[in-house]
């Protein structure tokens, strides 16, 4: 087979890397078109180097096509994945940090919460100018294969104003099934589930084992694991309110709700230190910021290591090899996909991006009915979308009125701050990102203005109530393996140190 996959956000070698390593695993995609685009000429080029160092030792006939030009890399492109970061680390350091000042308590803040609303503001227009490039330059009805956050928003957008068919991915659902078999003594392949809700709240309304159906006994199998009742205390107390597991991790969880953060003293309570993940106060930008620095350090050495093997064994969980797999080959595959919602769960509106089963094949992508999600889990999917449409809405227009309502509805921010002062915060967040968001000149403007002369309503200066630093290099390369995990994955919490 013969056709061309493009990649946008190539530096990202978390994922970059594991994803091409899937796709040429496949045994017909042996002599596809690959093309590798980023804005970091320093990253694309120590990606590339090493991808093409994997290819040649894998002895395959290809020849990365590498650029700056975004517009080149997409020319003819039947498959474009996304891995983009949209202001890098300096954006997200500061959906971190100034919501600190106003007491809002972030673990990854770049799906809801302030961080991730601002997320999307800067992701949108620029999601928006590569679907404008897709249209123009790729293949027609060519299939954009996102794993960028704030997933929903980005795929919304796409979906709505893009004109580019756009399907969402994440690795939730495959990690949080993992966690069930475990807690039941059980392999993953001997547990059948059906999850839906949305990205990141998305709900295991089915688990069964040989036809038992084990959702009633999901809450005592989690209260007595050893480990995970230590350190998924936020979701067993959801299992235990809403009667459904969610997909995502005890940290991130933990700011998608307005119940578990939003008093520092109470916060320690729900969290553990073993894993950024299970609720560290910014800990997905710490494990980034230092996995970037690894990287960047430890490069030379890394072209010195075995390449990586294209054997299907050795193919990732990751859904996007396997969907263009099935959509080339015909070979069925099923995943859970964020895809607009038209009715597959009836109780979430129907244009917001919901996630749920699908099957490939070469008909397509199918996703059959699911119905109605519980009540109480519908409720909380609910809260999340309204927070969404707003956000889209806002990125879309330069809408800062939006914006500022879409701060208020949300979960986390809405139980710590109050109107006045998520009005300042949206002011911060505005000035400080201006570089990222030029659809808010004329709001940026007003808001330098009063942050300049106006009265300011005092701030703290909190550092968030489980923050760790910054490991340096020096300090990284004690655990040389477990620095380079964390810089090579794409799933930063696929592997837990011991609870603390």
């Amino acid at each position: 087979m013969s056709f061309k996959i493009a990649f946008i956000g190539a530096g990202s070698i978390g994922f970059t890397r594991g994803l091409l390593r899937d796709l040429l695993s496949v045994p017909e995609f042996q002599h596809i078109d690959v093309a590798f685009t980023d804005i970091n000429a320093q990253n694309l080029e120590m990606v590339t180097q090493l991808c093409q160092r994997d290819i040649d030792e894998n002895g395959l006939d290809i020849n990365i096509y590498s650029t700056l030009n975004r517009r080149e890399a997409l020319r003819d492109a039947r498959y474009i994945f996304s891995v983009v970061r949209i202001g890098g680390l300096e954006a997200f350091q500061h959906d971190i940090d100034i919501p600190l000042k106003y007491g809002v308590d972030q673990c990854v803040g770049d799906t809801l919460c302030a961080g991730g609303i601002m997320y999307g503001q800067r992701g949108i227009p620029e999601m928006l100018s590569i679907c404008k490039d897709i249209r123009e330059v790729a293949e027609p009805d060519c299939l954009l294969l996102n794993y960028a956050n704030p997933m929903a928003m980005l795929t919304w957008a796409c979906n709505k104003y893009g004109g580019v068919r756009t399907i969402g991915l994440c690795h939730g659902v495959q990690g949080g099934h993992r966690q069930i078999a475990n807690a039941f003594g059980l392999k993953k392949e001997e547990v059948d589930i059906i999850c839906a809700g949305i990205n990141h709240q998305t709900w295991y309304i089915s688990v069964k084992h040989n036809g038992e159906d084990l959702t009633g006994k999901m809450l005592e199998a989690f209260e007595n694991h050893p480990e995970f009742s230590k350190t998924e205390k936020v979701r067993i107390d959801m299992l235990r309110r809403f009667g459904y597991y969610s997909t995502e991790s005890n940290g991130h969880l933990s700011e998608y709700v307005p119940w578990y953060r939003k008093r520092p003293e109470e916060i320690n309570d729900w969290i553990d230190l073993g894993s950024w993940i299970n609720g560290e106060t910014g800990g997905y930008l710490r494990v980034c910021t230092e996995g970037r620095n690894w990287f960047q350090t430890d490069f030379p050495n890394w072209l010195k290591e075995p390449a990586m093997e294209y054997k299907q064994e050795n193919r990732g969980e990751e859904h996007g090899s396997y969907i263009v797999e099935a959509l080339e080959t015909g070979r069925v595959y099923r995943g859970h996909f964020n895809v607009v919602n038209n009715g597959v769960i009836s109780n979430l509106p129907i244009d917001a991006i919901i996630e749920a089963p699908g099957y490939v094949d070469r008909n397509g992508i199918n996703m059959p009915h699911v119905g109605e999600l519980p009540l109480g889990c519908a409720a909380v999917c609910n809260v999340s979308i309204s927070v969404q449409r707003l956000a889209v809405e806002a990125a879309v227009n330069g809408d800062d009125v939006l914006l500022r309502q879409a701060m208020m509805m949300d979960p986390l921010v809405g139980a710590v701050c109050n109107p006045k002062e998520i009005w300042q915060m949206t002011d911060e967040m505005l000035v400080t990102q201006e570089q990222w968001l030029p659809q808010y000149k004329q709001a940026i403007a007003e808001a330098k203005e009063r942050l300049s002369t106006g009265t300011l309503l005092p701030t703290k200066d909190y550092h968030g109530a489980a923050r760790l630093k910054v490991k340096s290099v020096e300090e990284m390369a004690q655990n040389k393996e477990a620095a380079r995990k964390n810089a090579g994955e794409s799933d930063k919490a696929k592997e837990r140190p011991a609870m603390k």
